[in-house]
């Protein structure tokens, strides 16, 4: 297994945390301007019912940028230049599955060859291998999933 792929690995992580937070934080600011760009009507509660769903809106935005911030402090506990040969946060796992980085929730990271999963170690595969080496195998969905790397 290429030892070498886990810090490119992290920084995709990294960089998905970043789009994530400026996303958050760009929709909290459009609707702290639609908040303040509702002008008081004749219609009476139309005023106050724009102005409670634009603030809803940023809240919601709120509890998006505090989660990605989460993910961020939790990456940021992994080092990826630590070797593992077990499954634990910061492993590379090479298995009959796939690859996965145990790190956070992001997905399928875009342009990797092979395939990456990046996920969390609450996440069921991570779960179901956590602390198995290479060789080893776990039942995961029903289906037998063998471990044949970790770095």
């Amino acid at each position: 297994m290429e030892t070498n792929i886990k810090p490119h690995l992290h920084a995709a992580c990294q960089a998905f945390i970043a789009q994530r937070i400026e996303a958050a934080r760009t929709a909290m600011q459009a609707a702290q301007e639609s908040s303040r760009s509702e002008t008081k009507s004749s219609a009476g509660d139309k005023y106050e019912t724009g102005r409670e769903m634009a603030n809803q809106e940023r809240d919601r935005n709120a509890a998006h940028l505090q989660q990605a911030q989460q993910l961020q402090a939790e990456l940021a506990r992994i080092s990826p230049d630590a070797p593992c040969d077990t499954v634990r946060p910061g492993a590379l796992v090479t298995t009959s599955l796939g690859w996965f980085y145990i790190s956070i929730s992001a997905g399928k990271l875009a342009g990797e060859r092979p395939e990456v999963f990046a996920v969390s170690a609450v996440a069921p595969v991570a779960v179901a291998l956590k602390g198995l080496r290479a060789g080893e195998e776990a039942v995961f969905n029903g289906q037998v999933v063998r471990v044949t790397a970790v770095s």
